[in-house]
């Protein structure tokens, strides 16, 4: 992926798409405005509860964001303002640096097993205004050329579905488990004093299509993808939602999506609803 001229990867140096931009950040400015965008979907929209100096700076952060890549999206017809981010950890960084943010609520100790770099997905978020456009298709255009960047064999970190009643939302997590569950080799498993059972309803009454349906836009897109989910669910309070573990062993991917979600240059497509934290 590297740039023979400038020694730089696309992500790097930027790809545009359409008149959105999608780069890695830059710096600690471009780091502080992607954890204000943060804090206002999760915290003024979703109402999570800020801890410490989060209300007062109006940003959401944690010691992870000082060590992880900040893969974003900006809009340069708004100024360069950022409407999309996802924070990225390789394994490679984490085993230097305490560990990953996931362990917090899932054991992951088959991933851990597999060879090979990982890397952990977080804190994705885009702004209300670009849901219903192409800034979630490019977050996760942006995780495929991450993947090749840096050869990555397995995808996984926390998702959200907003709210923190189980049965509210028995349908996406039914479906999740029963229609989606990774392999066994591979799947995580809510550590015990967090489970949330995922199965809310019977096999029988879970339509495949309706719970497809029934996702938000970009767990959607991860199911599209070719993403499996972990064993158990585990309520955030702090973040008012409900978390699923999820994984995507890279060489599992299908050529279609393989193309559509690791292909800088393909024209993204429309996209709907709100992004997962």
């Amino acid at each position: 992926m590297a740039d023979s001229a400038s020694g730089t990867t696309p992500l790097e140096a930027g790809v545009m798409l359409g008149p959105l931009e999608l780069r890695l950040a830059r710096g600690a400015d471009e780091v502080r405005a992607l954890q204000r965008l943060r804090y206002r979907v999760f915290y003024e929209e979703m109402k999570a509860t800020p801890v410490g100096s989060m209300a007062a700076e109006g940003r959401d952060f944690d010691d992870f964001d000082d060590i992880c890549d900040h893969l974003i999206i900006r809009d340069t017809k708004r100024d360069g303002a950022i409407v999309g981010t996802y924070r990225l950890l390789r394994r490679s960084v984490a085993e230097r640096h305490g560990g990953f943010y996931t362990t917090g609520e899932y054991d992951i100790s088959r991933l851990l097993s597999v060879e090979g770099e990982l890397v952990e997905l977080g804190r994705s978020c885009v702004d209300m205004n670009y849901r219903a456009g192409a800034a979630v298709a490019a977050l996760l255009r942006g995780l495929g050329a991450y993947v090749d960047q840096h050869d990555i064999r397995i995808m996984f970190g926390c998702a959200s579905l907003h709210g923190t009643e189980p049965d509210a939302l028995a349908l996406p997590l039914s479906y999740l488990s029963y229609h989606r569950a990774a392999t066994e080799a591979l799947r995580p498993r809510a550590l015990d004093r967090l489970y949330v059972a995922m199965e809310r309803l019977p096999r029988e009454e879970v339509d495949a299509a309706k719970g497809l349906a029934s996702l938000p836009p970009l767990i959607k897109g991860y199911v599209r993808a070719g993403c499996r989910f972990g064993d158990g669910a585990v309520i955030d309070r702090q973040f008012n939602t409900t978390d699923v573990c999820v994984v995507l062993d890279v060489s599992a991917i299908a050529d279609k999506y393989g193309k559509r979600y690791r292909d800088l240059d393909v024209e993204i497509g429309e996209q709907d609803g709100p992004g997962g934290a």
